[in-house]
């Protein structure tokens, strides 16, 4: 779908979709690059094996229903502003391990500041609205919950 902001400049939401299975950071850049694009953005987050000073064994992601429908607003909103080329964002839910990818957020743009800023700006506004949780599981038994309202 291709946004077009006030300023006529448009920009193309390529993906916006949480799934159960792995993740691909090229698929991502694959699905923004565009010859209007000199800079492609990436960020990927990982598992990693502490949290609140604890090791942790697993986590599980789980999200509500209106989830896909809250992730295309945002993008399709970061779109209309129309500083870059085309924006996908995807979110993992399910059991997920140590090191597997919890999220791949990509962004295209003529030049790498307005990439760098739509990408951070995606990353931080879709962990902020998006509604999944996250379920953790420490090594020493203990477990907890984030992100619930």
């Amino acid at each position: 779908m291709t946004a077009t902001s006030r300023s006529g400049r448009s920009a193309q939401v390529v993906l916006a979709d949480i799934r159960d299975t792995p993740l691909s950071l090229d698929e991502l850049v694959a699905a923004v690059r565009d010859p209007q694009a000199g800079a492609v953005v990436t960020f990927v987050g990982f598992v990693r094996d502490h949290d609140h000073g604890l090791a942790v064994e697993v986590l599980e992601y789980s999200c509500h229903p209106s989830a896909v429908d809250v992730a295309n607003q945002l993008v399709e909103r970061l779109a209309e502003e129309g500083t870059v080329v085309r924006l996908g964002v995807v979110h993992r839910v399910g059991r997920l391990e140590v090191g597997d990818i919890a999220v791949v957020a990509a962004v295209s743009a003529a030049h790498r500041r307005e990439a760098f800023d739509v990408c951070r700006r995606l990353i931080d506004e879709f962990k902020a609205s998006v509604p999944i949780w996250k379920h953790q599981t420490f090594a020493d038994g203990a477990d907890e919950w984030v992100g619930l309202p």
